[in-house]
């Protein structure tokens, strides 16, 4: 009887430890959890729009008229430049469909090499407009876990696919731009696809938005001259350490947008 109190006290004392473990276990994966969700930075309030700008590259929509100007100002490529030689800011807007950018870019010259829209695209002049529908962050270079849209002078739109290739999304971004001497006015309407987009399927389903939705996104420039390569790759967010070119790979650094009414 003596051994078998002694037996069963031993065992008791086991489940205790696994239990203990187990909870050990739990906790350390609620903390793997939390420090992998995006953190929150650049919270900005984006008002809807009842009347829905016509993207003409015109800034003289109603709903323009009252949105507040954010700035393009942070660089992540390149070495330093004048107000003479860049200068950005933006507007936005949304509705159920889509969400809406009005952009102002000071820059004395448009430079639109590589005619071929799936080589060297990041070289030539472009906005860089980056989406994280569900704003949870994480890698997304080959992913659909966000969107990177390059949008070209002629209005061509690639990112990476799956497939480690670029490809054209020209029906997820309609774009225009007009110009006058160094200004240029860009209008854009971007359609909002969650991480279950899939290349090459007949139909993708963008998002409907509404009020209370919150989205990842960053905005930037690719500004060339007269070079090869891009000479600067101006941001909307600062992102800190010395490798700031981080949006086109993860999206841990998108700021994060507050749809409103």
């Amino acid at each position: 009887m003596k051994s078998f109190i002694i037996f069963s006290t031993f065992l008791m004392l086991i489940g205790c430890k696994q239990t203990s473990s187990e909870k050990k276990t739990t906790a350390d994966t609620t903390n793997v959890q939390q420090t992998e969700t995006k953190k929150e930075h650049q919270l900005r309030e984006v008002r809807k729009a009842n009347n829905p700008p016509i993207i003409n590259g015109d800034s003289t929509d109603s709903i323009w008229k009252n949105s507040p100007w954010h700035p393009l100002d942070q660089r992540w490529v390149g070495e330093p430049y004048t107000e003479d030689d860049f200068s950005g800011r933006y507007k936005m807007a949304w509705d159920q469909e889509a969400l809406y950018l009005l952009v102002m870019i000071e820059d004395d010259t448009l430079i639109d090499i590589y005619k071929d829209p799936l080589v060297q695209w990041w070289d030539d002049d472009c906005v860089e407009v980056f989406i994280d529908e569900d704003n949870s962050g994480g890698p997304h270079q080959f992913t659909h876990n966000a969107f990177a849209y390059h949008v070209a002078l002629d209005g061509n739109v690639v990112d990476l696919g799956p497939d480690e290739a670029p490809h054209l999304y020209n029906d997820h971004v309609t774009s225009k731009h007009t110009t006058e001497g160094t200004t240029s006015t860009w209008e854009l309407k971007i359609k909002v696809f969650d991480d279950s987009f899939v290349d090459g399927k007949k139909e993708n389903t963008p998002v409907t938005l509404s009020a209370g939705k919150k989205i990842g996104f960053a905005l930037a420039y690719c500004d060339n001259d007269h070079s090869e390569t891009r000479e600067n790759f101006i941001g909307s967010v600062y992102v800190p350490g010395e490798d700031k070119n981080l949006g086109w790979i993860n999206a841990d650094i998108f700021g994060t947008i507050l749809l409103t009414e």
